[in-house]
């Protein structure tokens, strides 16, 4: 595939052919998914009036990317990722078929809804990691993040198109009609899909097993000090803005008194909202940090839910949406943005993942708690909890500081190649690494603090175990050590270290007083012959 010389700015990954077919036709295939969702919301009121039912329907769509973003993450890593969504795809587009002949027949239940809105959940958490992995490979570098906005701003684009559309098709045709609409919009991706003349993977001696993967993205997450900040302040967040989403239908319905079509106007306000804040989010960012906007989103998110709750009319809905929108943009950019600037290349799907994991957690328990508040205190006084809940919990989390993300994580190739006596099988583990250094008494605490901050890298980049020793007999001979579960994943943590790592090493390295570099020695497990 031929990449173009990019200009630089905001549109230019659209000038890449492959980027822009594809680009297109994820537009409409998340315009189709937002068509489908408005009729199964809707349908679901028609099914049962309750609140707990309701918002099932948004927990049954986000607790299976809450379940399985993580192993989406690693699949995305090991497989071909065009034939791996094209299969997504083809089980997206199933459900839909199920969904408009049940609804054609009249045999569409509660439980069946549920059903296959979960089952198209497992496409949307398959498709998630894997559509964020393959930006780098359709665009030049230094286009890749204007490509990510640009999806960001297509997501929007269906979302102000979809819920619309869907909503006057159901009103005006049915379900079976609209569920149709999301049918023809999966052929259109696939065929995209089928069209990209994807290049074949290279073969890689080091490349990871499904288990392997993924036990390296959980130590890197466990790891990462970093990524539990975003995770945290995500999970908050989340937690309390999902109650306008499960609540929305019956909003609509309940204390609006509109009907399918109206719903869908609602949903696309806040997607038209979501792009106008996407088109300021460039001055924004020129007089408030990451922590201002974050707080900012919370503040508005309340305000608009205390709103919502006083049931004003249709047209102030419609306007009061429109600010949801930008709010929820402006959330979802800047939580994003911080996990990826915190996140090296290696591990940048399956961390990703994780966050997924955090976000679509929080969305399904939201909803299920709101649901479950709102069989007793109703939907004007669950919106008013649920406000007051983000508000107070906004500003407690703006003192705890998002990332700056201004580290250097360009691997950077500075560990020399293990000394061996012969090949070693990649296989063979656990392999235990000891570094030898000689720390005078008077540095002997700076250098322990040092290498304890160097502790979280080794087990990010692929140490389970870690751990610091001194010489009985000498006190200033210090032993670093730290296992690895296999001499091929010691030689990936050799990739993995980037130049803040490198940095971050060249502090510890500081207070070894030898006239040579500290020692390092490898060990590897002997497997004793089995007894006769």
């Amino acid at each position: 595939m031929s990449i173009t010389k990019s200009s630089g700015d905001s549109f230019a990954p659209l000038r890449q052919p492959v980027f822009s077919v594809l680009w297109a036709a994820t537009v409409l295939g998340n315009t189709g998914s937002f068509m489908r969702d408005v009729a199964s919301s809707w349908l679901m009121t028609d099914l049962s009036a309750a609140p707990a039912a309701v918002a099932m329907v948004q927990a049954a769509g986000t607790l299976p990317i809450f379940l399985l973003a993580i192993p989406a993450g690693v699949l995305s890593d090991i497989l071909d990722r065009r034939k791996f969504l094209i299969a997504v795809q083809l089980l997206l587009a199933t459900v839909s078929v199920s969904l408009m002949a049940l609804s054609y027949m009249g045999m569409l239940s509660v439980s069946a809804l549920i059903g296959l809105t979960f089952l198209g959940g497992i496409g949307a958490a398959l498709m998630g990691p894997t559509w964020q992995a393959i930006v780098p490979e359709l665009v030049p570098r230094e286009d890749v993040k204007s490509a990510v906005a640009l999806n960001s701003l297509g997501i929007n684009i269906a979302r102000s198109i979809g819920p619309a559309a869907g909503g006057l098709l159901l009103a005006a045709f049915g379900a079976a009609v609209t569920y149709g609409a999301d049918v023809a919009s999966y052929a259109l991706v696939i065929a995209a899909l089928i069209w990209w003349p994807r290049a074949k993977d290279a073969d890689d001696a080091l490349s990871e097993g499904f288990f392997g993967a993924f036990r390296a993205g959980l130590r890197y997450t466990r790891a990462s000090r970093l990524l539990h900040v975003v995770l945290l302040r995500a999970a908050i967040f989340f937690a309390f803005a999902s109650a306008v989403w499960a609540l929305l239908p019956l909003v609509a319905r309940q204390l609006l008194g509109g009907d399918a079509s109206f719903y869908g106007i609602l949903l696309g306000a806040v997607g038209t909202g979501a792009i106008g804040g996407a088109l300021v989010m460039p001055r924004l960012r020129r007089h408030f940090d990451a922590d201002g906007l974050l707080l900012g989103s919370a503040l508005v998110t309340a305000l608009v839910m205390a709103a919502l709750s006083l049931a004003p009319p249709q047209w102030l809905a419609v306007v009061i949406l429109l600010f949801l929108g930008a709010a929820w943009i402006t959330a979802l950019t800047t939580l994003n943005g911080a996990a990826q600037a915190v996140l090296p290349n290696w591990v940048r799907g399956r961390g990703l993942a994780v966050y997924l994991t955090v976000f679509n957690g929080a969305m399904t328990a939201g909803s299920l708690g709101w649901g479950a508040v709102g069989e007793v205190a109703g939907v004007s006084g669950t919106l008013l909890i649920a406000a007051g809940g983000l508000l107070v919990a906004g500003v407690i989390m703006h003192f705890i500081k998002l990332p700056s993300g201004d580290a250097d994580l360009v691997p950077s190739n500075h560990w020399p190649e293990p000394l061996v006596a012969e090949p070693v099988a990649h296989d063979r583990g656990p392999v235990l690494i000891l570094i030898e250094y000689h720390v005078e008494k008077h540095h002997r605490t700076p250098f322990l603090h040092a290498l304890g901050e160097l502790s979280h890298e080794r087990r990010r980049d692929g140490a389970y175990g870690w751990g610091v020793t001194e010489d009985s007999a000498d006190p200033q001979k210090i032993v670093e050590w730290f296992m690895v579960e296999s001499w091929a994943e010691h030689l990936r943590q050799h990739k993995r270290v980037s130049h803040a790592d490198a940095d971050l090493q060249g502090q510890v390295l500081a207070y070894h007083s030898g006239s040579e570099k500290p020692v390092v020695r490898h060990f590897l497990t002997i497997n004793r012959p089995s007894e006769e």
